[in-house]
């Protein structure tokens, strides 16, 4: 097959969603600035390797019900993530794969099956302006992606150039073993703190014996969840403090608040517990209604689940270093 031509890509309809993401704006929490970047790291990687692309390039997130897109080019790509009944031209699409989307074939989302973001990667990575160092969209503030803003209809997304062996990453999938399986009540294993002298010792015994229902009052920023209230030991003031994803907050309420990529970067809430970074893929996949239960994991066990992860997929899927300018 010939070399082939940067992606170009009409969106017919946005979706509920649809934002360009990478793996964060890192280094400007001090200025008050978002991390933001893909919920879902895991997917965000595994897509970006599928395809030939270094960790960092820019990706689609969608979101629930995702966009329909029509491509002006033969494209090489990759559909991660959620199980959003992806077809092409009426076909189903395959996930967790390298499939080229030839020229004037349109993808369409349907109903979601399973989890709630998928993750679209092309050969090449979306363009977008950078901005303090990512691609990634800040919808609050109007920040990154294309205009700091999700897709809507006649948006035309540009590829950058990839490198010239893409065709032959056509069929590379990630083992089975490795996809992750998403259910609408999961596990989440925590480390306490860093406030937890703030808290009763039975607010601990509350939080890991119970389960957490996501309300509707979700987001990008966090998930508010429903279910037993924590108690906080008085009415010991709390001075703000960084933030960080996974973080779960215990406002005047007492329910819970798990903070999630778009998080603020400090926050006036004292924090119980943060949820381990082997397992906020796994959280970014929860949608309103879904289920926690979370587990206790001590500092040393998470940093092994963490490198074991990424040791694994690295020995499955090598991290590429750069794109052809």
């Amino acid at each position: 097959m010939t070399e082939l031509q940067p992606a170009e890509i009409l969106v017919v309809k946005g979706g509920w969603l649809t934002t360009v993401q990478d793996l964060g704006r890192y280094g400007h929490q001090h200025d008050g600035v978002s991390v933001s970047g893909a919920m879902d790291s895991f997917s965000t990687i595994v897509a970006n390797r599928l395809v030939g692309n270094p960790d960092q390039a820019a990706v689609l997130e969608l979101t629930l019900k995702g966009p329909e897109l029509q491509f002006q080019q033969d494209t090489v790509v990759a559909i991660t993530g959620a199980d959003l009944s992806p077809t092409i031209d009426g076909h189903n699409a395959p996930t967790w794969e390298c499939i080229l989307i030839p020229r004037g074939s349109r993808l369409h989302f349907g109903l979601p099956r399973a989890g709630a973001r998928a993750y679209l990667a092309i050969a090449g990575g979306f363009k977008a302006l950078p901005v303090m160092g990512s691609r990634s969209t800040h919808w609050e503030s109007e920040t990154g992606g294309l205009r700091g803003r999700p897709l809507k209809q006649g948006d035309v997304l540009v590829g950058g150039k990839s490198e010239p062996l893409t065709t032959q990453q056509i069929g590379t999938t990630l083992p089975a073993p490795l996809c992750p399986r998403y259910e609408r009540s999961v596990a989440l294993r925590i480390i306490l703190g860093p406030q937890g002298d703030f808290f009763l010792k039975k607010s601990i015994t509350t939080l890991t014996g119970s389960f957490y229902t996501v309300s509707p009052q979700s987001n990008r920023m966090g998930y508010r969840l429903t279910g037993p209230k924590i108690s906080p030991k008085g009415s010991t003031p709390f001075i703000s403090d960084g933030t960080a994803t996974g973080a779960l907050q215990i406002p005047p309420d007492g329910q819970p608040i798990l903070l999630m990529a778009d998080r603020q970067t400090t926050g006036g809430y004292p924090k119980i517990a943060v949820v381990v970074s082997a397992d906020l893929p796994l959280a970014a996949q929860l949608a309103p209604g879904d289920r926690i239960r979370f587990v206790l994991c001590t500092v040393a066990h998470a940093q092994r689940l963490l490198r074991m992860q990424r040791a694994q997929l690295d020995a499955e899927l090598p991290p590429r270093k750069s794109l052809t300018s």
